[in-house]
């Protein structure tokens, strides 16, 4: 039940002044459907309006002037101006508008009249002018005009000025809420009151009030922050609340681990320990194991997997696409039915005899490891005694499909795997509810993948080259970026580098994108991993997704446009094999430093984190490191590079509210519970679920 103080901030936007029916979908589009979302809507810049003469006005500047008004010329065509001419004591401006106002403009600004006019000083030819003027005002009324003023993010229809009336009266209606920060913290940061930060947001005093380290964008980030760790602190402990069977690590394993053609990492080594001791706890292990493309966290799955299964117990492994789930099939069958342990697939292809077959040997416990697609959680699929999920980049599902598939048995253990490589600070942001494993390694064996960046100007001369890989039996990927606004047209891009290639390289080149049916662009991958396709073309990154151990040339299109963990994602689609491997990223001259530094390292490097934390470095906030994808929460004021020393300090905090106040009970609890319902971070949040 939502607290009666917050009640005017959850009314909906249509509450405020002037957003009716017309104005109504736009404001939800800008900032979403109650008061609230318009209050968070932060000023993204600030215009300084300097009051000065016509003689002291300076080019490109907003300026304020007092102004007599002395003619008005008509536009002598339809493409044409009103020009309104003013003058000072000091000199002559124009105001210059476009459009057929012009009469009503002299109707309220005559001849004669003095004006305060406020705008963006430009010359045309010899003159000054403004364009269109911000303000046009009798001198009574020049305190109308503010010296500083907030800019904010606008959409066709709903211009900035009107975008801040409608937040500045939105934040109005903030009520004084219940403090909820540690008092000992409030004083060490020197915070403000959450209300006093909300009002000083949209009332910035200069540029430096907009910066993220302000102290009133640092209440409010922490605010954020708190909120969201609380949930997940919270969701982790009720987690752990439900007992669940204590396995032991039984005696398949090693046997499964001696027959291996491979020594396991110390990081696989560290991650099963991490694992096994979950399983031995007696509570439900919920536990993200992050490691780079081919690091090998499927193998030490399997061997979590051969431990349930001496338990007695069943795993269900669930990867996004058919081809991914087909590629883990390949990699466990054959070692764990050499000990016993039966493996079935479970896809949306699978018919008649054969599913029957399938669907009973879970129900019957004959099978001890499903492998799947979404096929996995359907209602006839049933196991005898579900203990274990294990969820291939568990970003590409929702909530419900990751909950109705541990559904199918009792207080079952989940472990998700991931490939996108997330900076240590913000692992809280993304998996705080989940315990974190890392396989930071390399498998030995593998041959580093030789990268360079070349300019687009040079694509003929890397088709060239890739005509002659393809005819010594190579094979390559080639990525088209994701460039235009219009999914069409960057289809038509990748039909078009698709064409170019079949007429160099011969009907072997393949094409994926995001508008084919999901069978289809499977059929297609699922050739090219078969060695029928020479060269895949994709244009998205997802696309990829598969295990093509003959795969040697990685080329990226305007590689300038990737985030650099993506691109390092890509680049590990290639040397899987034993065999040399290039990656090749394409970029459109001039690089700006940023971008010539991000191309740099990952010359330098294939650390995957390394690499997630210098993108950080580089880009900053924003999206750099495709976090949206990659279940990054979406945050209003908290700024992932800006406030990282906050996320650590908000986790510690709210492993320790958990720790005293479970229930929320105390004074600062019930203002925590206030926090919690003004941020939507409550623990049974689901469509902010990490795990």
């Amino acid at each position: 039940m939502r607290p009666e103080i917050l009640f005017p901030l959850f009314a909906p936007a249509t509450s405020l002044k002037g957003v009716g029916p017309r104005v109504a979908p736009l404001v939800e589009k800008l900032a979403g459907p109650i008061v609230r979302d318009v209050a968070f809507l932060k000023p993204h810049s600030l215009i300084r309006r300097t009051p000065t003469t016509v003689a002291d006005a300076v080019e490109g500047e907003v300026q304020t002037f007092e102004l007599t008004i002395e003619s008005y010329a008509k536009p002598r065509g339809p493409n044409q101006p009103w020009r309104v001419r003013c003058f000072d004591t000091t000199g002559f401006i124009s105001l210059v508008f476009f459009g057929s106002f012009g009469a009503s403009l002299e109707l309220r600004h005559p001849k004669g009249a003095r004006r305060i006019v406020s705008g963006k000083v430009e010359r045309f030819r010899d003159e000054l002018q403004i364009s269109h003027p911000d303000y046009i005002v009798e001198p009574d009324k020049a305190d109308t005009i503010p010296e500083l003023e907030p800019v904010y993010p606008a959409t066709a229809g709903l211009p900035p000025r009107t975008v801040r009336r409608l937040a500045l009266e939105a934040a109005s209606r903030a009520p004084a809420l219940p403090e909820w920060q540690d008092p000992a913290w409030l004083r060490q940061e020197n915070f403000p009151s959450w209300q006093a930060a909300l009002a000083r947001l949209h009332t910035p005093q200069s540029e430096a009030d907009l910066l993220p380290q302000a102290r009133h964008q640092r209440r409010l980030a922490y605010d954020e922050l708190l909120a969201h760790q609380l949930a997940m602190a919270q969701r982790k402990a009720a987690r752990r609340s439900h007992p669940a069977s204590k396995i032991a690590a039984g005696d398949i394993a090693p046997r499964i681990e001696a027959d291996l053609p491979f020594a396991l990492t110390g990081a696989q080594q560290r991650s099963l320990v991490e694992i096994r001791a979950d399983l031995a706890a007696g509570e439900r292990m919920s536990r993200l194991l992050q490691g780079d493309v081919g690091s090998g966290k499927t193998v030490v799955a399997m061997l979590a997997m051969a431990d349930i299964a001496a338990a007695g117990g069943q795993t269900a492994l669930m990867a996004p696409t058919e081809i991914l789930a087909r590629q883990h099939f390949e990699t466990l069958a054959e070692p764990l039915r050499a000990h016993g342990v039966e493996v079935v697939l479970l896809t949306g292809r699978d018919r008649g005899a054969p599913r029957a077959e399938k669907l009973a040997a879970l129900a019957s416990g004959g099978a001890k490891v499903a492998v799947g697609t979404h096929a996995l959680f359907q209602d006839e699929v049933v196991f005898q005694r579900l203990m274990m999920a294990v969820i291939d980049e568990q970003h590409r599902f929702g909530v419900a499909e990751r909950q109705r598939l541990q559904a199918k048995g009792e207080a079952v253990h989940l472990l998700a795997m991931s490939a996108t490589p997330i900076p240590r600070t913000l692992e809280l942001t993304v998996y705080g509810d989940l315990d974190v494993s890392r396989i930071d390694e390399k498998p030995p064996g593998r041959t580093p993948v030789a990268t360079r960046a070349s300019p687009m100007t040079r694509v003929h001369e890397i088709e060239a080259r890739l005509e002659a890989a393809v005819k010594g039996g190579a094979q390559a990927f080639w990525i088209c970026p994701l460039v235009s606004e219009s999914e069409l047209v960057d289809l038509k891009a990748a039909e078009v580098r698709a064409t170019e290639l079949r007429a160099r390289i011969g009907p072997s080149v393949g094409l994926v994108h995001g508008k084919m049916p999901p069978a289809e662009k499977d059929a297609v991958m699922a050739d090219f991993a078969d060695g029928k396709l020479s060269v895949l073309v994709a244009t998205t990154v997802v696309e990829v997704g598969v295990n093509v151990p003959n795969a040697t040339i990685m080329v990226i299109e305007q590689a300038e446009r990737f985030g650099l963990a993506q691109l390092h994602q890509l680049r590990g689609r290639v040397g899987r094999g034993r065999r040399e491997s290039a990656c090749v990223l394409l970029y459109d001259p001039p690089l700006s430093e940023t971008a010539q530094k991000r191309l740099d390292i990952l010359r330098r490097t294939d650390d995957g984190f390394l690499i997630a934390e210098t993108d950080l470095e580089l880009r900053g906030g924003g999206d750099a490191l495709g976090l949206r994808q990659s279940g990054f929460p979406d945050y209003r004021f908290a700024d992932p590079f800006a406030h990282r020393d906050l996320i650590a300090a908000a986790g510690d905090d709210a492993r320790l509210i958990v720790a005293r106040d479970p229930q929320l009970t105390s004074e600062r609890g019930k203002a925590l519970r206030v926090l919690q319902e003004l941020f939507d971070w409550r623990p049974a949040s689901p469509l902010k679920d990490a795990g």
